[in-house]
């Protein structure tokens, strides 16, 4: 007979996804998911557009057993539109579990912004545009490169010489003088 010591040398080399398997699992069926797969890989199970407006919550099971809740976080919106797309996503849904697991789906709506445990921010955030380079550090950046025959590395250079140039300052840090050494 073998100790379970012995069967865990005999496996050998395993992939980190089984090491962190059990206890990603566990945390998951604490909010209700049996099957990870669906959080993770959310876009792939229901498709693109749908996973910009929506991500599921949580998964009720009722008392009587006979299918699950899927709960899903949407904006105002966007709700009438995954509103009518409830049967294409259940429907999904349980040919990612493989069985009728995901009898019912309720929809929650958010805001963009506002409580912790509600804000949905589907989308990637809005770029800020940068403001131009002054005009001395193009130009004294330019100058450094000239010298370089190759344009694409000429351009990649001037544009790193001009983000080094016009980083803000740093303050120098606090270094004791020489008047400060003698009076210490």
């Amino acid at each position: 007979m073998t100790s379970s010591a012995d069967k865990r040398r005999m496996r050998g080399f395993e992939p980190a996804s089984g090491l962190v398997r059990e206890p990603v699992r566990k945390a998951g069926e604490s909010r209700g998911f049996t099957l990870v797969r669906l959080l993770t890989h959310w876009p792939e199970v229901v498709g693109a557009e749908i996973a910009a407006m929506t991500r599921p919550v949580k998964i009720g099971y009722g008392k009587s057993g006979l299918g699950a809740t899927l709960t899903l976080l949407t904006t105002g919106p966007a709700a009438p539109l995954v509103q009518m797309q409830l049967e294409r996503i259940r429907e999904r849904v349980n040919a990612c579990y493989g069985y009728n697991a995901i009898s019912r789906l309720l929809i929650t709506q958010t805001a963009p912004t506002g409580f912790a445990e509600g804000q949905a921010s589907f989308g990637p955030a809005p770029s800020t545009p940068s403001p131009a380079p002054d005009p001395a550090i193009v130009k004294c950046a330019e100058a450094a490169v000239s010298a370089i025959s190759d344009p694409d590395l000429r351009a990649a250079l001037a544009m790193l010489g001009q983000n080094v140039l016009s980083r803000p300052a740093r303050a120098p840090e606090s270094t004791p003088s020489a008047t400060d050494i003698q009076k210490g």
